[in-house]
């Protein structure tokens, strides 16, 4: 059955909003308003722009589509239907099922829905990245175009330039408003990113009212002082203005686009031209019928596809998609056959393996009077792994020198505007945005990482949330990791936040106790192929751990006996980083006065929780009830080693502006009080 009075692109349009409406209808709930508003949008982008194969979605060639307004999901879930878009399963194999059925979206936002709410990587094929936190798919849109841009510039070779793609964001007025699109949108303008284009959907609508109550600023003006090509698409409905538009990016080679387009929120029945109530809620049964009449729709259909529809997009990124896609693999084949080693890179670099000796003869240490901080280690071993792993990169929000994360290595180079295949990114004074464009990054392929001081994680946190969401091995390096920070005061020195950050599901945490163990913790690192990791290091130098009288790093094992007695101990002490060292010399000194000690290093509770029961009872048996555990961060969450009647030393409120050997005394980090805590253990 079909519509009367249609032509094609209409009907292709009014179906992506009927099938909008009908979901948030049989949902109870979502945001019908933008996916009508912006069908025509999506519709043009699909139909007759976008590089996409339907039956591939893997394809590397394939251009990049980011919904930041997540809240549309209807939209992506809409075309990805209509245009035939296959799954593909964990293992990277194309199926024939198709990635979003039409009884997946009558079951939008329900239990185990592939669509869900909003739109998530690794749940629905075709989704590039999970969104939702406004502003965040705009900034992982820079990092997947800071990728490809760097993809092309390491891999395309004369004759073979295949490895490029374009990435187009669709954002909302919340999009544009958080703070993080600016942060994104200046880099991106700084790196003359001229692959990535925003359409940003100036509806003049938020969930409180219109926007002018608090968004008056020329958002034009704005992103032309960040170095963007600004053009404007007046009505939304325009089918040819909109792909003039995208054409006109796609000759910009010299800046990124952003394309604003004028639409109306839940367009569609008669004289309703706004509703900032369809902004959030269903349209209710009688709105719905009034819009599918003013659509010339069936008023009683549900979830209705028109005949020719779907055969109208598999003649569209269907066909189109195909012939790219083949052809971009004969090519490939080709560029093989005389760029072996690339292509295997390339290849190895998709798959997320490692090249072979990746981790041989990586540097260690020797005790020694002076120490090194773990900073100064992970610097040294970084550098080693990013010669051998091509496809490392990222940088620091302004504080290479002190995070020490730059890329020093002969080779390495600067990631400019000029020269987009350099390894170390200047991320300016942006850390928000940073761990966003490192999650584009690595979604693309690449690992990214990016540093700062671990009190400023707090900036950080939605991107790395979303990398632990997403399952992403992007790598957070976190420096001055304590109180020890010192003259700089509390404002610098983080106390809650290691144990935010293991309250964070799915997020690797790893606080190593020296050098070696921060080489270690590097293994554990690189290893990982679906979980962000948050690697904190500290500023002052700290004992290089004497491997002959204790055991070697077991980083992987989350927590292993550092130093023994023989049989069952009197008391453990458990430490952390920079705390391990004063454990172990009171350990020392408990062995002198006769008292059977154990010092256990636990760089990582998640990797810990991990072993087997019995891995865990033999590192802390559960007869053994005297037990101290040390740290300088906030003691929340140590009860569970310390057990319940151990003693935690840790902070319990913020710190103080001093020199650090002071602050350690005076909060009771040192050897001294470890000892005292240690005897009242076994005294009880």
């Amino acid at each position: 059955m079909n519509p009367k009075h249609h032509d094609i692109d209409r009907l292709c349009v009014d179906t992506i909003r009927t099938l909008s409406m009908d979901a948030v209808e049989a949902a109870g709930s979502g945001h019908p308003g933008t996916p009508m508003a912006l069908a025509p949008v999506v519709y043009t982008l699909w139909q007759r722009f976008m590089r996409y194969d339907p039956a591939d979605p893997l394809w590397p060639g394939r251009d990049r589509f980011v919904l930041s307004a997540g809240h549309a999901s209807m939209l992506i879930y809409s075309v990805l239907h209509l245009a035939a878009v296959k799954d593909v399963a964990s293992d990277g194999r194309v199926g024939e099922r198709p990635a979003v059925s039409l009884d997946d979206i009558k079951q939008f936002r329900q239990l185990e829905s592939r669509c869900a709410g909003h739109p998530e990587f690794g749940l629905t094929t075709g989704v590039e990245t999970t969104t939702g936190p406004l502003g965040q798919g705009v900034a992982t849109s820079v990092g997947m175009a800071i990728a490809g841009r760097w993809t092309a510039a390491q891999f395309d070779r004369p004759g073979f330039e295949m490895f490029g793609y374009d990435v187009i964001a669709l954002a909302g007025d919340g999009d544009v408003m958080e703070g993080i699109s600016y942060e994104a949108a200046s880099l991106a303008g700084h790196l003359k990113l001229s692959n990535l284009c925003w359409i940003y959907d100036s509806n003049d609508i938020t969930i409180e009212g219109n926007t002018d109550i608090t968004f008056t600023e020329d958002v034009t003006a704005r992103f032309e002082a960040c170095g963007w090509r600004v053009g404007h698409v007046s009505d939304a409905n325009d089918l040819d203005a909109l792909e003039a538009a995208l054409d006109e990016f796609r000759r910009t080679d010299d800046r990124p686009t952003l394309i604003i387009v004028k639409s109306h929120i839940a367009y569609g029945a008669p004289n309703k031209q706004d509703s900032s109530s369809a902004h959030g809620a269903a349209l209710g049964e009688k709105e719905v019928r009034l819009t599918k009449r003013a659509y010339g729709w069936p008023e009683d259909s549900q979830f209705l596809i028109p005949d020719g529809v779907m055969e109208h997009f598999a003649s569209g990124p269907g066909a189109r998609g195909r012939e790219l896609s083949e052809d971009w693999r004969s090519r490939f084949k080709s560029y093989r056959a005389e760029h072996s080693d690339l292509a295997d890179a390339f290849v190895r670099m998709r798959g997320r393996k490692l090249p072979a000796g990746w981790d041989r003869d990586l540097k260690t240490y020797e005790p020694g009077s002076k120490g090194v901080a773990t900073r100064t280690a992970s610097s040294d071993v970084l550098n080693q792994l990013g010669e051998r792993i091509p496809w490392i990169l990222g940088g620091s929000a302004d504080l290479a020198p002190s995070n020490k994360s730059l890329l020093t290595f002969e080779g390495a180079g600067e990631l400019t505007a000029e020269t987009p295949g350099g390894r170390n990114i200047r991320f300016g004074v942006r850390e928000h945005s940073m761990f966003a464009i490192a999650n584009g990054l690595t979604l693309s392929g690449l690992r990214g990482y990016g540093a700062t001081y671990l009190v400023f994680s707090d900036y950080a946190r939605p991107a790395i949330r979303l990398a632990a969401l997403m399952g992403l091995p992007t790598i957070h390096i976190f420096t001055h990791d304590s109180i020890s920070v010192g003259e700089d005061g509390p404002t610098h020195q983080p106390i809650e936040q290691l144990a935010s950050l293991r309250a964070m599901p799915d997020l690797i945490v790893l606080r190593p106790a020296d050098a070696n163990e921060t080489v270690d913790a590097w293994r554990v690192v690189m290893a990982l192929r679906d979980e962000p990791v948050a690697l904190v290091l500290s500023r002052q130098n700290l004992p290089v751990i004497d491997c002959d009288r204790c055991a070697a790093p077991q980083v992987g094992r989350g927590a292993y006996i550092l130093a023994d007695c023989v049989g069952t101990p009197d008391v453990i002490l458990i430490g952390t980083g920079s705390e391990v060292a004063l454990c172990v010399t009171a350990h020392d000194r408990l062995v002198d006065d006769g008292v059977a000690s154990r010092v256990v290093s636990m760089p990582s509770w998640e990797l810990f929780e991990r072993q087997a029961p019995a891995y865990r009872d033999a590192v802390l048996p559960p007869e053994v009830r005297a037990r101290v555990t040390v740290e300088a961060g906030a003691v929340f969450g140590w009860e569970r080693y310390a057990g319940p009647t151990g003693e935690i030393i840790g902070m319990r409120g913020f710190g103080e502006s001093a020199p650090a050997d002071d602050l350690t005394q005076k909060f009771g980090f040192t050897v001294e009080g470890v000892l005292a805590a240690a005897r009242r253990q076994i005294r009880l």
